[in-house]
């Protein structure tokens, strides 16, 4: 099934799923942002086929989220690392994660919980605030098209 091309939409949210792609892209951004720089990590981390992780690395490269350069030590290897635009997504997944904490958890289960690495508290949840500073529930907010 070929997936429909979204990036000429005016909803912001359907412009993003366009140009980050799947669930793989997120879990490839995900592992990126805690560190994992190289093929071998990523592929053994998500468990995924190499063909499919070959074509989200690439396809995050030419999106500009990822960038392929030397590696670090020296070696014949390339890692890919996170530009500017794959490192903002860091806010959007940490939504997902906090979202996924409250709903897709039993109390009791196990997890893996993002922390602060100064105390180890939990990060504090993510909120929508007013250009004013004031917090907004969902209640509080509509869409409209906003001009150029």
């Amino acid at each position: 099934m070929r997936r429909t091309d979204l990036s000429g939409e005016a909803c912001p949210i359907a412009r993003s799923l366009s140009d980050i792609g799947d669930w793989w892209s997120l879990l490839i951004v995900r592992d990126a942002l805690a560190g994992t720089t190289r093929f071998s990590e990523f592929q053994r981390s998500l468990g995924c086929a190499k063909n499919i992780l070959s074509t989200r690395l690439a396809k995050l490269v030419e999106r500009g989220v990822l960038t392929l350069a030397p590696a670090a030590d020296g070696s014949a290897y390339k890692e890919y690392r996170l530009t500017e635009k794959g490192k903002a997504l860091r806010v959007p997944l940490v939504a997902l994660r906090q979202w996924g904490e409250e709903h897709l958890f039993d109390a009791d289960e196990e997890r893996l919980s993002l922390v602060d690495k100064r105390d180890g508290l939990p990060v504090a949840r993510l909120s929508m605030h007013a250009q004013d500073g004031r917090a907004l529930a969902p209640d509080d907010v509509e869409i409209r098209t906003t001009p150029d």
